[in-house]
């Protein structure tokens, strides 16, 4: 596969080039327990690990999926839409862990401000596959709110 790996390291460097030109931070979440702070009432999580920042795109999927979540008492099931996401990292970034959180911490576009302060989940590990342009990691929107452990900054 070198002739194939070498035929494809140009549109590696054009995708790093022109594709990955915003800051992703992946971190895990803190294992300590939370502390109350008693001025907010709110629980402060710790500092997670950081895994990766660097060069990196948060981009949406094809479609949403519908997916099943607890049951409600009066159902057997309920439905639940997830905006579908994916990470992109240059092949040198490591394989995010299953759990992992990303943020975006910086934007190339200033029209594009919003995304900072989101955050996404790692519902599975990051794919790998043995032909690759780009590292993908699929990704679940954050639902956790803003400070609380894995939520947005």
């Amino acid at each position: 596969m070198a002739g194939l790996d070498q035929a494809l390291t140009g549109v590696t460097r054009w995708i790093e080039a022109n594709l990955l030109i915003d800051v992703v931070r992946v971190t895990l979440p803190g294992a300590e327990e939370p502390v109350l702070n008693t001025e907010t009432g709110q629980l402060e999580y710790p500092d997670g690990e950081v895994l990766y920042e660097g060069p990196g795109a948060v981009v949406t999927g094809a479609s949403t999926t519908e997916g099943i979540s607890v049951p409600e008492a009066a159902a057997p099931w309920t439905q639940q839409t997830r905006a579908k996401f994916t990470l992109l990292t240059p092949l040198s970034a490591p394989i995010p862990q299953e759990g992992a959180t990303v943020t975006v911490v910086q934007v190339h576009d200033p029209t594009r401000t919003s995304l900072l302060g989101r955050s996404w989940l790692c519902p599975s590990p990051g794919l790998a596959s043995t032909v690759e342009v780009v590292r993908k990691t699929p990704l679940d929107q954050n639902t956790i709110p803003a400070g609380v452990n894995g939520g947005g900054p």
